[in-house]
């Protein structure tokens, strides 16, 4: 493989040892997840298209349909924490194929604009509020983007009006983020879906699990540590570790930078359960 990238040692998947829970918790890769309680099907941050490098470098970027219906072929809700093309691009599509809603800031709303979804599909939000999903609901817990690659933020700037679609990368810098707390089922779950939060932002929320994005850990000081003390989880499922340039297929590799496997120890040193799942991958919570 190019660029050095790095297998997932085998050793590091974990296995679903709960397969009758009231929650299910199923990885799409990067940052997505779909959580499944009580006959509802929240889906966070979807992307399955996974555009090429060459593409993304000098092309518009579409939406795999046919991927997407077959992946994911149910949502009632979706989340979307921010409005990078790897957390946005696939989410008005499955909207589209599902009839679910949309539950996002402005910046994506108006990214969902641009690929045709209808107004009544879409609930913004600015975070700080309680939104009903099923039994149970969901808050926004407003954030900032996590640094990666040179310790920076890629591609800052809000989205203030519908963008080009199909768009470029450039088109979709990453807007107001949004971390997200759900409470499902008796199951409290934190998605942080960029390696940054406010602590104020999560003081008095405690969670069971939380989602944590691993790409940026190293430019954000006592990111685990800060997460661990302040949400209390027993269970954090590592999230946006892959090289998101491959098809959704083949073998997942680790994003340049990104050690998971120091990753899972630091969180086990802490005294909390790590888990790794394969995509398509799922779990049992509760």
């Amino acid at each position: 493989m190019k660029l050095g990238l790095q297998r997932v040692p085998s050793e590091l998947w974990t296995r679903d040892e709960r397969p009758d829970a009231p929650v299910r918790l199923r990885y799409l890769g990067t940052a997505g997840f779909v959580v499944e309680a009580d006959g509802h099907t929240v889906v966070i941050d979807p992307y399955v298209t996974r555009t090429g490098l060459r593409t993304l470098a000098t092309g518009r970027l579409t939406p795999d349909l046919d991927r997407i219906q077959r992946i994911i072929p149910r949502a009632d809700d979706v989340l979307v924490g921010h409005s990078h093309f790897d957390h946005v691009l696939d989410a008005p599509a499955l909207c589209h194929q599902t009839g679910a809603r949309l539950i996002a800031t402005s910046d994506t709303a108006n990214v969902a604009r641009a690929a045709g979804l209808a107004e009544r599909q879409i609930l913004e939000t600015e975070g700080r509020e309680d939104i009903a999903i099923g039994s149970g609901f969901v808050r926004g817990l407003p954030s900032d983007h996590g640094r990666v690659y040179f310790n920076r933020v890629p591609l800052r700037g809000r989205i203030t009006a519908p963008p080009p679609w199909p768009p470029r990368y450039t088109d979709l810098p990453h807007g107001l983020v949004l971390n997200w707390y759900l409470e499902v089922a008796g199951v409290r779950i934190v998605h942080i879906d960029s390696a940054e939060f406010f602590e104020e932002e999560l003081e008095g929320f405690r969670a069971d699990v939380v989602c944590l994005c691993a790409i940026g850990r190293k430019y954000r000081p006592n990111y685990v540590a800060d997460a661990i003390r302040l949400l209390q989880p027993k269970l954090i499922v590592a999230c946006h570790w892959d090289w998101f340039f491959t098809p959704y297929e083949a073998e997942p590799y680790c994003l340049p930078g990104v050690d998971l496997p120091g990753f899972v120890d630091e969180i086990r040193s802490a005294g909390t359960q790590a888990a790794v799942l394969p995509f398509d991958a799922s779990i049992g919570l509760g």
